[in-house]
């Protein structure tokens, strides 16, 4: 007799399905306690226990045979050829992509379908179009994808997220009008279904033109993938893509996966803090003769030892998209009874910012609305020509907002999940009263030095090297970002890896920089810290005080100097030593009220 326990007979028959759908003999499948996910050939499924029950080897199924789906049917190469550049765009792109070959799947092969079934139900319990309560808490790409589905398959929206995508329904379907027929007769050519694919997004106003390099799907040999085409050329292709959603999510969690995702993207932070608006209007001149560096004052004495590893990066480069929706998912869960609170905090900031503006009247007017309190004179003498007013608009300064939250590692836990929540909740408040507001995020690489003390142990340790560690500026919302678009992002704060050190003068240099190249009248820096900068490899070989030092210089010259309005809000530690206009919380549930108090006082008209 065999001494093959059911769980290793059962990956044994699941092996060889995947391999025979595939028809690739070199697929292998591997068990995973974590999300699943797919390398090469290599897939990792969730592991469903040694009694193998049958919703949790359904779900198992249902994830080998998706990946055996995409060895099969899908092409990375092309796939990567009109990736949008737009981070909710490329999450909807991938989606309909993922939609294809799963249609295929289920459309020929019967048994398929009530694996899939299985794995999409795993997929909806972690997302957060299952407990939407408007449309703007439903994940676009995830209800464009159900749709997609319903039309290729006859599949119905599965339960979870029956209620979620019936809140924007109306909405795509109005938009993409037949679209989703027109995709069903392009099943099996993937190029023609992606072209197809991005004309749709197009009509959802989410890809404003055809990418450049479009033509350049001709040169491509084998790109169309019909049922033909030999599994190696596809298993070459899935094996050299690192941007696939199910390739990146678990690589990343240390900090060496990290690096790896950023150095794929050379002088990214040159790019990124040259162009600050990014959307449209960064040729716009500053209301500032320089840039913020050309107007430090040398007296700063303070330098970096190295900036090549330095990187300004978007969130949604950090985590893929079904990571980051399962952080979202926590981070909503955990702050569920705290939403509620900030919300009607939120909303009196909204009434107070509302209150300033179309609140005066010229009386005594030839036209415009009839005056009540002159309805006698109407009487008595109807002839009168001054019995009007008109309502004048009071002058209501363009503002921007910029929230600077400190990702350090001593906000791990309740503070910095409060600090995402209330950002979260502000900037839909601001949002909603035509104040923009940009969410941005500062640690490090990695602890203790990274690639930046490498190098000084390299050049032999010179002495007072200045800042020794790599830094990581995370942008989780533009100003020009509707918040929709950008609420997934702040689930990436939840994640345990990111977290390392905090060096505060940088960023605010940083986040202030990016301020002044706004075109807004009134721009507001809101500092959300617990304490000093701490960086172990930086002030071990530095003078004692150097980050704290910087920084004192670095808020002085902003409050005295810059056109900026600085506010900071202190978790734990009392930060009125380094900013004049500051509150300390020893509460962290005080945080939403006290960011709405402190706004609205800033908003108050001079």
């Amino acid at each position: 007799m065999s001494d093959e326990s059911p769980l290793d007979r059962f990956k044994t028959a699941l092996t060889g399905t995947a391999r025979a759908i595939a028809r690739d003999r070199e697929v292998e499948i591997n068990w995973t306690a974590d999300t699943p996910n797919q390398q090469g050939k290599l897939a990792r499924v969730p592991m469903p226990g040694r009694d193998i029950p049958v919703e949790a080897a359904q779900e198992a199924r249902g994830f080998a045979d998706s990946f055996a789906l995409r060895l099969r049917h899908h092409n990375d190469s092309l796939h990567s050829k009109m990736r949008p550049e737009d981070a909710d765009a490329r999450a909807c792109y991938d989606t309909i992509e993922r939609v294809r070959y799963e249609a295929i799947g289920e459309n020929e092969f019967a048994g398929m379908r009530s694996n899939l079934a299985a794995m999409q139900d795993r997929r909806l319990a972690a997302d957060p179009i299952s407990r939407a309560e408007t449309a703007e808490e439903v994940p676009l790409h995830t209800a464009l994808g159900l749709l997609l589905r319903e039309q290729l398959t006859g599949q119905k929206v599965p339960l979870a997220a029956r209620e979620g995508v019936e809140l924007v329904r109306e909405y795509i379907e109005s938009r993409t009008g037949d679209d989703f027929e027109r995709l069903g007769d392009l099943l099996h050519d993937q190029k023609a279904f992606q072209t197809m694919g991005l004309d749709m997004l197009r009509h959802l106003d989410m890809v404003p033109a055809m990418p450049e390099d479009a033509e350049g799907f001709e040169e491509e040999e084998g790109d169309d993938k019909g049922e033909e085409e030999t599994p190696e050329d596809a298993d070459d292709d899935s094996a050299n893509q690192s941007d696939q959603p199910e390739t990146r999510a678990e690589g990343a969690e240390g900090e060496e996966g990290e690096g790896d995702q950023s150095d794929q993207a050379p002088g990214e932070d040159e790019l990124v803090e040259g162009d600050p608006g990014e959307d449209g209007e960064e040729m716009q001149l500053p209301q500032r003769r320089n840039a913020p560096w050309q107007d430090i004052p040398s007296t700063f004495d303070y330098k970096a030892f190295t900036d090549s590893f330095d990187e300004v990066v978007e969130a949604t480069d950090l985590c893929d998209y079904e990571e980051l929706d399962r952080l979202r998912a926590y981070l909503d869960s955990q702050l569920a009874g705290l939403a509620g609170v900030v919300t009607r905090l939120a909303n009196r900031l909204q009434r107070r910012l509302m209150a300033q503006q179309n609140r005066s009247w010229d009386f005594d007017q030839e036209e415009g609305l009839l005056d009540a309190a002159r309805l006698a004179r109407v009487v008595v003498s109807p002839g009168h020509s001054l019995s009007y007013k008109q309502e004048q608009e009071q002058d209501f300064k363009d503002t921007v907002v910029t929230l600077l939250i400190d990702n350090s590692g001593s906000m791990r836990g309740r503070p910095i999940s409060i600090a995402a929540i209330s950002a979260d909740i502000l900037a839909r408040t601001l949002e909603r009263c035509g104040v923009k507001v940009e969410i941005l995020g500062f640690t490090t690489r990695a602890w203790k030095g990274g690639q930046s003390r490498e190098k000084w142990l390299a050049d032999g340790r010179p002495e007072n090297p200045g800042r020794l560690n790599d830094l990581r500026h995370i942008i989780y919302k533009k100003a020009d970002e509707p918040m929709r678009r950008a609420r997934r992002s702040l689930g990436l704060m939840m994640r345990e890896g990111l977290l390392k050190e905090n060096i505060d003068g940088e960023a605010l240099l940083w986040a202030h920089e990016r301020l002044l190249a706004r075109p807004e009248d009134r721009r507001i820096l809101m500092v959300i810290s617990d304490g000093a900068p701490v960086d172990d490899s930086t002030l071990s070989v530095n003078s004692a005080g150097y980050l704290e030092a910087h920084l004192r210089k670095v808020i002085e010259w902003i409050e005295k100097v810059s056109p900026v309005q600085l506010v900071a809000i202190g978790i734990g530690h009392d930060v009125t030593r380094y900013y004049s206009k500051a509150v300390t919380i020893m509460d962290v549930e005080q945080l939403g009220g006290t960011i709405i108090e402190q706004l609205a006082d800033l908003f108050e008209i001079e």
